[in-house]
């Protein structure tokens, strides 16, 4: 009973609403979002430089692979002799492009970097979208142009523009599919992408509405509907993720409220065994004390009736041997002399009987004290109530659960979608081997701070630090992934560079880690921008 009013209050203490997505989740997208400059020849531009001519932008669907509009690049596609510039908005070196896949009729296009340039790719977004936040990232025109930038300057690494509005709804329009919007674009925008509150693509900036100065504006991108195919086409595999846009603190939220609901069920379930308790030790008391109570009676019974017993087996003796001394005397004692003279004569048969009657009365008066004096006692009900309660306790701790086993261990972990901040496409499953002392798969060792087991992971090739963890007691498996900026990215690796993890084999291995990966995580973001939870078991051999 108290179990379930525990769980119907855990019930009507649950979210009703989630709470709102993390901000740095569009930072880290337009880590991935970059100019699309077109450019032509040199003839007369000073320092020998590419002459721009027309820009838009465009988002990573790959390191190297990039959308933006067809529109954007159509001068491109019909003049061989212009190029495609990248330039990237996070200070790294501007490059060149190539067009791989063009659709004027879905305003589609897609290029691919030609130089050794390297950028995070953006997730799609894979559920419908319905109404909600949306985001903008592009390089307005007007903005260059507020700013003073010729056309010149816009070959010059810039950070994107933001701008936030709303969903308003999808409007398939006579050539395709596309989503109507709130959040500002204007020249320049086109080939953006337009980001849901965890920084997922919605679909591709094409164009706004005409208001005239006068009606709301509203603005057009290319839905994912035409995205996704368009990329299928051309064998491009773009990560999706169709799951909710979740906060941080909404999982925060969550995770405590779990854990209450688990201590509250824990104390629920303590009160039950305890209950219980005191109900088996009352039973095994009264048991106890029956049995006792009917062992002591039963001797004392016993004892009583052999006493009775011998006493009469005294009494018959008694009589025997005084009816034969009346009628005889008493015997004379016979001495050695005389059984060697062969004079000795026997008792008669009424002494024999006297003498066994007097032994039997002695060995049942013996049995009597013996049953009296090992009767048990009152403390022998202790005894047994103690046994009782200690061969129930065994039978619980066989049905509580496997302990934790000793040695290495494999583990097969699934991911928790429900206690998980996914805005990648992470793996379902991850399996590993762990033991004791932290070494994962026999080569990599963990570190031990305040209890708790990490490892953090610092690419070289990805943008990106992770944070694993894993707790034995609980058998979870935690990723917490920082998408970081360039020069962010750069200070943890030369935080990582500092020291160099030990092995497995070395001794306090495990502390040692932990208070190195010190520096490294104390340059990250207060929030990861991704968070996966694995629940593991022990997987059979």
């Amino acid at each position: 009973m108290k179990r379930l009013l525990a769980l119907f209050a855990i019930l009507l203490a649950a979210p009703l609403a989630p709470a709102l997505a993390e901000p740095a989740d569009i930072e880290a997208a337009a880590r991935g979002v970059v100019r699309v400059v077109i450019l032509e020849g040199t003839d007369g531009y000073p320092d020998d430089a590419p002459r721009p001519i027309s820009h838009g932008t465009g988002f990573t669907v790959s390191p190297t692979q990039i959308v933006t509009n067809a529109h954007v690049v159509m001068q491109a596609q019909a003049d061989p002799e212009l190029r495609i510039g990248i330039v990237p908005g996070d200070g790294a070196e501007s490059t060149y492009a190539r067009l791989v896949q063009f659709s004027p009729r879905a305003d589609l296009a897609l290029i691919e970097i030609t130089g050794d340039l390297r950028l995070p790719p953006l997730t799609l977004a894979g559920q419908r979208p319905g109404s909600g936040e949306a985001t903008a990232v592009g390089y307005p025109m007007n903005v260059d142009r507020a700013q003073g930038l010729d056309i010149g300057d816009i070959i010059r690494s810039q950070p994107p523009v933001k701008s936030r509005g709303f969903l308003s709804g999808e409007r398939p329009s006579r050539e395709f599919d596309t989503l109507l919007h709130t959040a500002p674009i204007a020249r320049g925008n086109s080939g953006g992408p337009l980001l849901d509150a965890c920084g997922r693509v919605l679909g591709v900036n094409s164009f706004g509405a005409d208001s005239e100065g006068a009606d709301g504006e509203f603005y057009f991108a290319v839905s994912n509907r035409e995205l996704l195919p368009f990329l299928s086409a051309a064998d491009i595999s773009p990560r999706v993720n169709a799951s909710p846009c979740r906060s941080l603190a909404d999982l925060d939220a969550e995770e405590r409220e779990r854990a209450a609901r688990e201590q509250m069920l824990a104390q629920a379930e303590l009160e039950d065994r305890s209950e219980a308790q005191r109900e088996r030790l009352a039973r095994a008391q009264l048991e106890a004390t029956q049995e006792v109570q009917a062992e002591r009676e039963d001797r004392m019974a016993l004892a009583l009736v052999l006493l009775l017993a011998g006493v009469a087996c005294g009494f018959a003796a008694w009589q025997r041997w005084a009816s034969a001394v009346r009628r005889e005397g008493i015997p004379s004692l016979q001495t050695d002399t005389d059984i060697d003279e062969g004079t000795y004569e026997a008792d008669p048969p009424r002494y024999g009987i006297a003498i066994a009657l007097a032994v039997a009365a002695a060995a049942l008066l013996v049995a009597a004290l013996a049953l009296w004096f090992t009767r048990p006692g009152l403390d022998a009900v202790d005894r047994r109530v103690a046994a009782a309660m200690a061969e129930g306790q065994d039978g619980e701790s066989g049905e509580a659960g496997p302990a934790t086993p000793e040695g290495e261990i494999t583990l097969i972990c699934r991911l928790q979608p429900e206690r998980s901040r996914i805005t990648g496409a992470p793996a379902e499953t991850v399996e590993f081997s762990w033991t004791p002392d932290g070494c994962v798969n026999g080569r990599t060792q963990y570190g031990q701070t305040s209890g708790e087991w990490s490892r953090v992971f610092v690419p070289n090739e990805e943008a990106v630090v992770s944070v694993n963890s894993y707790a034995p007691g609980s058998r979870t498996y935690r990723v917490d992934r920082y998408l970081l900026t360039r020069s962010d990215m750069a200070a943890a690796r030369e935080a990582r560079s500092a020291y160099s993890t030990p092995s497995c084999e070395a001794e306090g291995a495990s502390s040692r880690l932990g208070d190195l990966q010190g520096a490294v995580i104390a340059g990250l973001p207060q929030r990861p921008n991704e968070r996966l939870v694995y629940q593991c078991e022990i997987q059979s051999r």
